[in-house]
């Protein structure tokens, strides 16, 4: 983490924190879970499920509520702030 702190500015850090809630995880085994659940899906409706499955009804809890704007920006500012960021509106 050190060495991340050294390299990386405070900005550029929070930058890719925004960039990932958009896109979502950029660490590749998160991004596993969500293939697992396309695939578990897959299987459960070719065997005949009674209700059709979705790859979200085998995520890990934390991929199932989705954040407002007005949230990301907030834990985005949080994020800033905690890594010694500054914030200045437009003019």
């Amino acid at each position: 983490m050190s060495e991340l702190l050294a390299r990386t500015s405070s900005r550029e850090i929070t930058e890719w924190m925004a960039y990932e809630r958009v896109t979502g995880p950029l660490d590749i085994r998160l991004r596993t879970e969500i293939s697992a659940g396309i695939v578990a899906a897959t299987v459960a409706n070719s065997n005949g499920s009674k209700r059709r499955a979705k790859p979200s009804d085998f995520l890990p809890t934390w991929f199932k509520r989705k954040k407002t704007v007005e949230e990301i920006w907030q834990d985005v500012m949080k994020a800033n702030t905690a890594l010694g960021g500054t914030y200045r509106r437009a003019e």
